[in-house]
C-alpha cells in the first residue's frame, strides 16, 4: 500500500499499528510528540534543528503545507489520519518524516533500536466524497473499543454514556470538530468542508447513529482496518 501513487487533490485514510500489536503510545508525552510531529513535519520549508518538541508552537510563520488534516485519532497501539495532498509527493514526504521521527524519539526514549510500526504505513484511497464523512465518523468512534469492544457489530446499550466517552477522550480531532478547540493547529479549514451539511451540534447525533447501530454493513469492509 505504501507504493501507492498519492494524487494531489485527493483523500486518503492513513494507518498503522505498533510492531506485534505493541503500544505507540504509553504516557501523554508520546501523544504530544507524535502531534507536534503531525503539525511540524507539514510544511515542505521544515529544518530539522527548528523543530520544537515541547509542543505545537508556530515556528515558521510562512509554512507552507503539504497536507491538509481532516481528522485525525490515536489509541496506545495504533493511529488513523484523514489527509488531503496539496503538494507532490506531499503524503509520502509527510509520513517519511513523521514514521521516521516519531520512530527515533521512542527507540531515544525507551531504549529500543530498530522498527517500532508494523511495516510501511498503510494508506486507502478515498475515491467518493460521500465516503468521506462516515470515514471521519468511523475516525472519531474509534475510542469506544475502550467503552465497548462490540460497538462496530452491535452499537453500545448506554448512548450518552457513549458521547461522554468520546467527548472524553482527547486524543482526536472530534472536540476541534465541535468547536472545543483542543488541538486547533491540527485540524485544516477544509474539514469543514467535508461536514459542510453539519453542524456542530448535528455532528454528535451524527456519531450516535453508529453508536446505536454498530457501522452497517455497507460500509464495514471498506472502513475498518
Amino acid at each position: 500500500m505504501y507504493r501507492l501513487q498519492f494524487g494531489t487533490g485527493d483523500y486518503y485514510h492513513i494507518f498503522n499499528r505498533g510492531l506485534d500489536k505493541r503500544d505507540l503510545f504509553i504516557e501523554t508525552r508520546d501523544y504530544t510528540r507524535f502531534l507536534a510531529g503531525v503539525y511540524h513535519f507539514n510544511d515542505a520549508n521544515f529544518k530539522p534543528q527548528n523543530f520544537e518538541y515541547q509542543g505545537l508552537t508556530l515556528i515558521n510563520e510562512k509554512r507552507e503545507e503539504m497536507i491538509d488534516i481532516i481528522a485525525w485519532c490515536l489509541m496506545p497501539n495504533h493511529y488513523h489520519l484523514l489527509l488531503r495532498q496539496k503538494t507532490e509527493n506531499g503524503i509520502t514526504k509527510f509520513m517519511r518524516r513523521l514514521g521516521t521521527g516519531f520512530t527515533m524519539y521512542t527507540n531515544l526514549k525507551y531504549k529500543h533500536s530498530g522498527h517500532i510500526f508494523q511495516g510501511p504505513f498503510k494508506a486507502k484511497h478515498i475515491e467518493q466524497d460521500t465516503y468521506l464523512q462516515h470515514l471521519t465518523r468511523y475516525i472519531h468512534l474509534n475510542p469506544l473499543d475502550f467503552y465497548d469492544a462490540t460497538w462496530k457489530e452491535k452499537g453500545v446499550k448506554n448512548i450518552e454514556a457513549g458521547k461522554k466517552f468520546i467527548l472524553n477522550y482527547q486524543w482526536s480531532s472530534l472536540n476541534d470538530y465541535l468547536g472545543n478547540r483542543r488541538f486547533p493547529e491540527l485540524v485544516s479549514d477544509t474539514a469543514k468542508e467535508i461536514i459542510f451539511d453539519i453542524n456542530t451540534n448535528e455532528y454528535l447525533e451524527f456519531l450516535s447513529e453508529w453508536m446505536e447501530t454498530g457501522i452497517p454493513s455497507q460500509y464495514a469492509d471498506s472502513i475498518k482496518v
